[in-house]
């Protein structure tokens, strides 16, 4: 099997994910409002090499969504999104990222993991290729679901920016 990578280029708001040397698939992202950033509390999305430390929702329905990376029961519509304003949605599937580069995104208070950094869905409406997310890398739910299939922990993620 081939080598697979998510290549995440922030300037661009794109993902591509790279079997081999081949894009084999490429989808439109949103990164952190605040910008590339790797310290605990900047709301920025963390540069450098990283790798998928946990799938979550594999099954799970379309829209279902998540709090502290636990489905909640609720399946997301603008009914529930109108009675919540004030909540991030969490939506679908989570790919879970670690850092791999000691002092850089690895430890301390620069740690992609104990910052909480995903790929996962937000709602439908929510634009693309636009940076509003409060630190992780924000899909399309269907975009997503694809990704999910085709990717597995301890794949490798560039983030670039």
């Amino acid at each position: 099997m081939r080598e697979r990578l998510i290549r995440i280029h922030v300037p661009d708001q794109r993902l591509e994910l790279l079997e081999g040397a081949a894009v084999a698939a490429s989808y439109p992202v949103s990164t952190a409002r605040n910008g590339p950033g790797e310290r605990r509390g900047s709301g920025c999305t963390p540069r450098g090499w990283h790798r998928i430390r946990v799938k979550i929702g594999a099954g799970l329905p379309l829209n279902t969504v998540f709090v502290g990376r636990r489905p909640t029961g609720e399946i997301y519509s603008s009914k529930l999104a109108a009675g919540h304003p004030e909540r991030d949605w969490i939506l679908t599937r989570i790919l879970w990222l670690t850092g791999l580069e000691a002092g850089f995104n690895r430890g301390g208070d620069r740690d992609t993991l104990r910052r909480f950094i995903y790929l996962h869905g937000c709602p439908d409406e929510a634009p693309m290729g636009i940076p509003l997310s409060h630190g992780c890398i924000r899909l399309r739910n269907q975009d997503l679901l694809e990704l999910f299939d085709r990717v597995e922990a301890g794949d490798r993620v560039l983030i670039a920016g």
